[in-house]
């Protein structure tokens, strides 16, 4: 299985993760072949042996790989079990629970995997524009802390880029209006009245204010690279359906008695 790892997490004891593109799934046509969204229209039973893949890939039984119905929120889940289908609407999970994998799909929004692996607390979070702003990041470190968490590393998985993010100046406006400061996200687009949007440095600031100093950045873009799949790209095209990447973190099993 064809899997990005981030170093700030892969050294961890006892942490598994993985951010997964396209390749290594049975899935065809729009959604070839990594698919591992339960939302999209894709058949059901490839979904499902995809992300049976993806759990094998780091360890983790099929039935403990869970996901969020996201709805672009700053909302937090703590996950004592596991759960099947797609989950509680929210945005972020923590759990200190061994053999659960939290994963997030996203297809250009922002992935980030959290990891304290002294405390044995792990978070995941899903930032589109609309949750990044919301402060869903922010939300994940505190509900992280609230379980013992203390020295969080936090890898920001494949997203789409300011290169490939052209937005309208009332997009711009929506964070200017939270902060004057939040301009400096913005570069000039190639109209008058466009602007290109740097979400993961946006975020990345975020997480430094909410006081994460180990932030890994792996600088993949989902538009750019046809390696992943990407909403927007599939918009261009016109296309009627995507796939969603996956990625996710867990906490190892503990050993059988």
């Amino acid at each position: 299985m064809i899997h990005r790892r981030a170093a700030s997490l892969a050294g961890l004891p006892g942490i598994a993760h993985g951010f997964f593109g396209r390749a290594g799934g049975v899935s065809e046509g729009l959604y070839a072949s990594l698919n591992c969204g339960l939302g999209s229209r894709d058949r059901q039973a490839s979904v499902a042996a995809n992300r049976a893949r993806a759990a094998a890939a780091i360890g983790i039984a099929p039935q403990n790989l869970l996901t969020l119905y996201q709805i672009h929120s700053p909302e937090v889940v703590t996950v004592r079990e596991a759960w099947s289908g797609q989950g509680p609407e929210a945005d972020g999970m923590v759990t200190r629970t061994p053999g659960i994998a939290l994963g997030v799909l996203a297809a250009d929004c922002t992935p980030i995997l959290f990891a304290d692996a002294a405390a044995g607390v792990i978070g995941a979070c899903h930032a589109g524009w609309k949750g990044a702003l919301a402060g869903v990041a922010e939300a994940t470190v505190a509900a992280m802390r609230r379980e013992g968490a203390r020295d969080i590393a936090a890898a920001i998985g494949p997203t789409i880029r300011q290169a490939s993010y052209e937005v309208g100046a009332e997009f711009r406006d929506a964070f200017t209006a939270r902060d004057a400061g939040h301009a400096r996200w913005f570069a000039p687009g190639k109209a008058a009245d466009k602007f290109q949007f740097d979400l993961p440095g946006f975020l990345t600031a975020r997480l430094g204010e909410a006081g994460v100093t180990r932030i890994e950045d792996l600088a993949v873009c989902t538009y750019a690279d046809g390696g992943y799949f990407s909403y927007r790209r599939t918009t261009h095209r016109g296309e009627p359906d995507y796939g969603r990447n996956l990625s996710a973190i867990a906490l190892a099993p503990e050993p059988a008695p």
